[in-house]
């Protein structure tokens, strides 16, 4: 502490004066404090950014419009962060620079204040980032074809056009090198209405944003633009309110990134590729802490639009690892609309490609909730019912990524389940109507508009540590034994080729993680369940390129032994991928997956077959999956000696 410069001193008071939680500030000089006052796993501050970005501007020679389509925090070695070991705060920096098509990753370390590490990553491309969006504007609003087409179609005011920005993928084509290519595509905005309602049909420009030119224009001739929609509904009906008083205040508590709430003790962050990520999962019981989930994260998700024709087969949107601002598109949650009354709300730092923080706020919302009848039971002897209420904790955040809107609900139930609900809605991605023939790929939902048929398929990364990291996984299936009989047959998944399994509801199927070094009551493995929702297989034909750059759609349940490394089903990028990457690739490796870390990846599919009632705005659509107890308690958590009695 003497060595510290009155400066340092003062600021380290003004930040032991703040709450407990990280902080954000600039000066190099204490970045140590910040370490010691952190989690390892909280993400990094707008300072912490702003630092990484001067470190390496100081470092390596930059240049003055160099991009960083991603400044992370590099997660500490888990076994450090389970054992409670102090460790360095790393920033993980993707650096993109735009004349040399070079991409590379730093590994800032913000405690010692330097660079511990700098790489070239050839033969990638990074993420789309917005700084892509206006090249490709550009490109697109001076090419002279383009405006032709425009004209051609009755289109004289330009600024009433939006062009959109699509990956290019890899579709079996030639190779596009080193070039970063995109995909454009029109709409035109009308006076009050969404862009989205009226798409400029049959016209898409194939832009080289490395050679600043389109080089190809598909134009399929004039269609009609889609006229503004008609409700047919009569006005809302003014209900009365609906509250969520809690006059005593939550029943949570809240210190930085840590949440204890009833017996669950968790932490959450905002990952900008990741969207809303929980980690250290652990419930509380008689007194003992009891690890359930180390980290809960989305690893990836893709959108197959179910139309080969020449303007949509290359429309496979991969929103959170083809983009760079999944972040960036997390809309401030607003109480009472998007989130209940009585939902607490807290910031999120990011950083945009010029390496600027800034703060989001409202990023993430966290709230209690009615859940129904948690357990009932009645004593027809004299009469006697009892029963009790269940109430949720919820942590929640919504991704924007038009013309869809993507809400990601963590569920914390009484019970010891933990659920994640997905909401869709927003507008649905739109054609003009053709009156000649019926059109197989899509379904009407307006006079003059069609909207494409297509899935979502979400993949979640769930590294398990029940009672610990020594896990196993089985898989349960259920079945006839004859006559009235219903029996389940167990199966040990040993390997990790042994475990890419799929779905099965008519066996009703679900996997089951165990830790055989655990037992319970009964003598038997603790254990949870991973318990599908909704879903559904991919459409795509197996040897398609969304397959190969999607491996995760191959099937739903995967399980692996934990690598640091191996955080995104489908890589670590995924622009212009060809499909060499990713979970397929690792389990080649066929590693024992018995009594290790496991982790494993869930892919939650849905298929959209458009409906009239969900044209011009789409009602919520909610999917789901649950993780759920089976023995890891002794009975049921949500009673106690007082509730019977």
């Amino acid at each position: 502490m003497a060595q510290l410069s009155l400066v340092a001193l003062r600021d380290f008071a003004i930040i032991r004066a703040m709450p407990l939680r990280c902080v954000s500030y600039v000066s190099l000089s204490f970045l140590a404090f910040q370490a010691a006052l952190c989690h390892p796993l909280d993400p990094l501050t707008r300072g912490e950014i702003t630092a990484a970005v001067r470190l390496l501007r100081t470092t390596h020679p930059l240049q003055p419009d160099t991009s960083f389509p991603s400044i992370t925090l590099k997660e500490a070695p888990k076994e450090d962060v389970l054992a409670g070991r102090k460790t360095p705060r790393l920033a993980l920096v993707i650096v993109y620079e735009r004349p040399t098509h070079q991409t590379f990753e730093a590994v800032v370390d913000l405690t010692a204040g330097q660079v511990a590490s700098w790489k070239e990553i050839p033969d990638v491309q990074p993420p789309i980032m917005p700084e892509d969006f206006a090249i490709c504007q550009r490109i697109v609003r001076s090419d002279a074809q383009w405006l032709a087409a425009i004209h051609k179609r009755g289109i004289t005011d330009l600024s009433r056009v939006q062009i959109d920005v699509w990956g290019n993928g890899y579709h079996g084509e030639a190779a596009d090198g080193p070039h970063r290519v995109v995909r454009a595509v029109s709409y035109y905005r009308g006076a009050k209405e969404s862009a989205y309602f009226h798409p400029v049909d049959g016209l898409v420009a194939q832009v080289d944003l490395t050679a600043g030119e389109v080089i190809h224009l598909l134009d399929t001739g004039v269609l009609p633009l889609a006229k503004a929609p008609v409700l047919a509904g009569s006005e809302t009906a003014a209900l009365h309110p609906l509250e969520t008083v809690q006059s005593r205040g939550a029943s949570f508590v809240r210190t930085g990134n840590e949440i204890a709430w009833d017996h669950w003790r968790f932490r959450f962050a905002v990952h900008p590729r990741e969207g809303l990520v929980l980690y250290t999962v652990g419930y509380l019981d008689h007194g003992s802490l009891r690890s359930v989930l180390y980290k809960a994260s989305l690893s990836d998700m893709v959108v197959p639009y179910g139309d080969p024709g020449p303007a949509w087969y290359f429309r496979n949107s991969f929103d959170f690892s083809e983009y760079s601002f999944v972040g960036k598109s997390i809309a401030p949650l607003v109480a009472g609309r998007d989130v209940p009354e009585n939902a607490s709300f807290v910031d999120a730092d990011f950083s945009n490609e010029a390496g600027i923080a800034y703060q989001l706020p409202h990023a993430v919302a966290i709230y209690e909730r009615d859940g129904g009848i948690l357990w009932r039971y009645s004593d027809l002897t004299n009469g006697k019912v009892i029963s009790r209420r269940a109430r949720e904790l919820v942590v929640a955040t919504v991704i924007s990524a038009p013309p869809y809107e993507y809400g990601f609900n963590w569920v914390f139930h009484q019970d010891g389940r933990i659920g994640m609900e997905l909401l869709l809605t927003g507008i649905m991605a739109t054609k003009s109507a053709s009156p000649a023939e019926h059109e197989t790929h899509a379904h009407l939902v307006a006079p003059d508009v069609d909207a494409v048929h297509h899935q979502h398929f979400f993949n979640f990364r769930l590294d398990m540590d029940v009672d610990g990291t020594s896990n196993s996984v089985a898989e349960m299936n259920t079945q006839g034994g004859g006559g009235k009989s219903i029996v389940t047959v167990d199966t040990d998944l040993l390997q990790e080729q042994q475990a890419k399994r799929e779905l099965n509801p008519l066996a009703n199927r679900v996997w089951k993680v165990t830790n055989p070094g655990h037992k319970n009551a009964l003598g038997e493995p603790v254990g949870y369940l991973l318990v599908p929702g909704e879903n559904t297989p991919s459409y795509a034909a197996p040897d398609s390129w969304i397959r190969k750059r999607a491996p995760f759609l191959d099937a739903q349940f995967w399980a692996t032994p934990y690598d640091a490394s191996q955080q995104y089903a489908g890589g670590s990028y995924v622009n212009q991928t060809r499909g060499d990457a990713g979970i397929e690739e690792w389990i080649k490796a066929d590693r024992s997956i018995d009594q290790q870390d496991v982790v494993l990846w869930y892919t939650l599919g849905i298929t959209h077959i458009p409906r009239p009632e969900e044209w011009p705005v789409m009602p919520a659509h909610h999917a789901s999956f649950e993780l759920v107890p089976s023995g890891f308690f002794q009975s049921n958590p949500a009673i106690s000696e007082e509730d019977i009695q």
